[in-house]
């Protein structure tokens, strides 16, 4: 722990989970003046919106953070014709909060570089990355500039393809976390490995240290991660569950009343694997069978759930949430904090 603690400049080996589109700054900014790593998810920010927040950040904390992006992984293009025929199954629930079926937007994301130009301004103590292995230029420009680069991987495999591209750490995610499924090597669903299994034999094959992710909402969590050799743990669920998310109500209701055996694996929200809770759009949008590749569904849903978020109606947000959830019982980021370091000790 000494050395993660050392490397990443906090006093705990404590990482908030990178929420893409439910981050807030007062959260990052709790769990790093806490002690440990807050992180942001940058998810569809374009370059102005990153400095704006690393900004708003900086104010709110001087204490480390990491900045969190997904890598493109070639599946971003989607034909006009498809978008519509994708956006007009999706029509009862653009009516349903009051907004037009929307057109083919120029792109559905920015561009990786246009985010890391802003990432490398904002200077964070690290960037994290999802849904891939950073390239060499990556690695070497953040380390030129004294980055350290965190990357995730779900199997055995992404993390050793990891290990040699020469991360700082890794997040040795399993299938129980809430959230997307950040596979990267194999379909998410032939990559379903619990933490349990999956921590102790990444510690084994990597150099980097590991930190432990899904299904860890309490002391007892922490414990069991750092026994199975793990350096650390990140934590989503229990911190989303807390009044500094971006959360709404209905979605930390969702939190607080959904049993481990009752959040899903779903494409329906974004075209990639994730778990949450099963509401009604996505029973619906399951039972249709008519789900856009990502990113043109995540964009296509996103449409309906801004304004979903903004009215609390949880059956139309995405409720991301796992199996860990009925552990999630703290109110406040600090009260999640200390019953997590708790577990240090």
């Amino acid at each position: 722990m000494a050395g993660f603690t050392d490397t990443f400049g906090v006093t705990h080996p404590i990482l908030l989970g990178a929420f893409g589109g439910l981050s807030s700054v007062a959260l990052t900014a709790a769990v790093s003046n806490a002690g440990g790593l807050g992180a942001y998810g940058l998810y569809g920010y374009d370059g102005d919106r990153i400095r704006k927040t690393a900004a708003e950040l900086r104010a709110a904390t001087d204490k480390p953070i990491t900045l969190n992006i997904w890598l493109p992984m070639g599946d971003e293009a989607v034909p006009t014709a498809q978008h519509a025929v994708f956006a007009q199954a999706l029509e009862p629930f653009y009516s349903a909060v009051g907004v037009e079926t929307p057109a083919r937007p120029e792109s559905y994301m920015p561009s990786l570089e246009e985010q890391l130009d802003a990432i490398w301004e904002a200077a964070p103590a690290a960037l994290s990355v999802v849904f891939g292995v950073p390239s060499p230029e990556l690695v070497a420009e953040a380390r030129g500039r004294g980055i350290r680069v965190i990357g995730t991987a779900t199997t055995v495999a992404e993390a050793v393809a990891l290990d040699e591209a020469g991360v700082d750490a890794i997040v040795a995610s399993g299938s129980e976390a809430a959230g997307h499924r950040v596979s990267f090597l194999k379909p998410a669903e032939d990559s379903l490995v619990g933490t349990f299994a999956l921590v102790p034999q990444v510690v084994d094959a990597v150099r980097a240290p590991v930190i432990a992710a899904g299904g860890i909402a309490d002391r007892r969590g922490v414990a069991a991660a750092l026994a199975l050799g793990a350096s650390g743990v990140q934590v989503g669920t229990a911190f989303l569950a807390t009044r500094e998310s971006a959360a709404n109500a209905a979605h930390r209701e969702a939190i607080r009343s959904t049993a481990a055996d009752e959040s899903v694996l779903t494409r329906a929200m974004s075209g990639r694997l994730a778990r949450g809770a099963r509401n009604r759009a996505v029973r619906a949008i399951e039972a249709g069978g008519m789900i856009a590749p990502f990113p043109a569904q995540n964009w296509l849903t996103g449409k309906f759930r801004g304004p979903a978020g903004q009215q609390n109606l949880g059956e139309l947000q995405s409720l991301w949430l796992g199996q860990s959830a009925p552990l999630a019982r703290g109110d406040s980021a600090n009260e999640v904090f200390a019953e997590l370091a708790a577990g240090l000790r």
